[in-house]
């Protein structure tokens, strides 16, 4: 799923619900925006912050974490909510270092088939 962002909302916190209703039965990870400081001055709040434009929500599964569990009967899921600045799907290098490192054997949960 991938959306725009709409300016005004907490850091993640619309994403994160997002993510969360997409997948009830998934764990859910935000990844940490790296919001730009544009040249403007500082608003009633602080200084100005803008978030990537775009919005995304993956839900991923992969092979069982537990390795006590069937491999055959099991598998693991993760939904992962992030923001990047184009509507490109991110893969290999090209993808933000901070998806790449996502700790899927802490973060993921394996259920049965």
């Amino acid at each position: 799923m991938v959306k725009d962002h709409v300016p005004g909302v907490l850091a993640g916190v619309s994403e994160a619900q997002d993510a969360e209703r997409a997948s009830t039965s998934a764990p859910v990870h935000l990844v940490p925006p790296s919001p730009a400081r544009p040249d403007r001055p500082a608003g009633a709040f602080g200084p100005v912050e803008v978030l990537p434009a775009v919005a995304c929500i993956g839900v991923f599964r992969s092979t069982v974490v537990d390795p006590g569990l069937d491999p055959v009967l099991h598998r693991s899921v993760l939904t992962v909510a992030w923001f990047q600045p184009l509507s490109v799907v991110p893969a290999g290098e090209d993808a933000d270092p901070a998806l790449r490192e996502v700790r899927w054997e802490e973060l993921a949960r394996d259920y049965e088939l």
